[in-house]
């Protein structure tokens, strides 16, 4: 007996198919879209940004050759300006006086007449404010409206004034005050007769002052006398600073600094920015103006000074050098003017 052949076909396996023999379909149509439209949006988003980082450089050349043309611009506007700029009249060296000329007079203050007596009896300085005369002119009219006021250093809290004598340089005042002060105490006190010219809107200007120390005078008998007005010695303000732009004679934008207490030397060390474009920086000027702050009353206006292509004198030399030097401060020192001259005519 013989053995029986093994039967045909595939052995049974316990383990999992070969994935060699699995038949694979056709890929599906949706896949094949999917797979061009992504590889499409890929390719399309790759080209973009390579166009717009082009764009992006021609545009930054572009605008930096247009700022480059505009600071050349007004570099040769600013030293145009400087070749037009003409000394002031304080800048100009005082010119010797010739043969035929005789040296200016030095400008006074004017000069005060007073009395003073000592009644012994009841204890009083009287003291009589007569006249003055040859007082400087301190309106705009070429006159003064003065008054004088008295009082005794140290104290400053009672004080006398005489009448205001409008539009006259030599008022005559002819008024008498009395201070109850004892003989032996005057030789420590300082009469002062200060004349001031009276202004009904703003503070009174002080025209100039006497100051007469008692222990200097003889009350043995009554005093009369003539004596020059000196210069008042300044009172300490508290200063601060308005800028104004003007644009065809007009203000456009404003700005200001902090208020400086009790000082005639404020340091600020401020700065401010106002946006011109190139075309009309010849249009425009720049005001500053320097007031003193009064918390109770109207704030008084001390000095003014303008800087800009339409001024002239220390005011063009600046805006010349400004224009000249773009994106440099540049720093320089200007005399005010009275806060009434007439501003500079707008720039055509």
């Amino acid at each position: 007996m013989f053995p029986e052949p093994p039967t045909s076909g595939p052995p049974p396996t316990d383990g999992p198919p070969d994935s060699s023999r699995i038949s694979q379909g056709p890929v599906p149509p949706w896949a094949l879209a999917t797979i061009v439209l992504v590889s499409g949006l890929f390719a399309f988003s790759c080209c973009f940004c390579l166009y717009r980082r082009r764009c992006r450089r021609r545009s930054g050349k572009k605008i930096q050759a247009q700022a480059q043309l505009h600071l050349q611009e007004v570099k040769e506007l600013g030293r145009s300006y400087i070749d037009k700029v003409q000394p002031e009249v304080e800048e100009l060296d005082p010119a010797l006086p010739g043969p035929g000329q005789q040296v200016a007079e030095k400008h006074d203050l004017g000069r005060l007449q007073y009395s003073l007596d000592y009644d012994f009896q009841s204890g009083q300085l009287l003291v009589g404010i007569l006249q003055a005369e040859g007082l400087a002119a301190l309106d705009l009219g070429g006159s003064s409206d003065p008054y004088v006021s008295v009082y005794l250093l140290p104290d400053k809290r009672r004080r006398y004034e005489t009448k205001v004598h409008r539009q006259t340089l030599n008022p005559h005042f002819g008024e008498n005050f009395a201070f109850k002060v004892p003989y032996v105490e005057l030789g420590g006190r300082v009469l002062v007769m200060a004349v001031y010219d009276f202004d009904r809107f703003s503070r009174n200007d002080a025209i100039g002052e006497v100051r007469v120390p008692m222990s200097s005078v003889d009350l043995g008998r009554p005093v009369l006398a003539w004596r020059e007005l000196q210069a008042a010695p300044r009172e300490e303000v508290n200063p601060y600073v308005k800028v104004h732009l003007l644009q065809g004679g007009k203000k456009v934008r404003k700005k200001k600094t902090t208020i400086k207490k009790n000082t005639l030397n404020p340091y600020y060390n401020e700065a401010f920015s106002f946006e011109v474009p190139c075309d009309q920086v010849q249009k425009v000027q720049v005001e500053l103006t320097v007031l003193d702050y009064d918390k109770l009353g109207k704030n008084e206006a001390i000095g003014r000074v303008a800087v800009g292509a339409a001024v002239g004198g220390a005011g063009l030399r600046h805006w010349a050098d400004m224009l000249a030097n773009p994106r440099r401060p540049i720093a320089q020192w200007h005399s005010l003017r009275s806060p009434d001259r007439v501003r500079p005519p707008p720039a055509p």
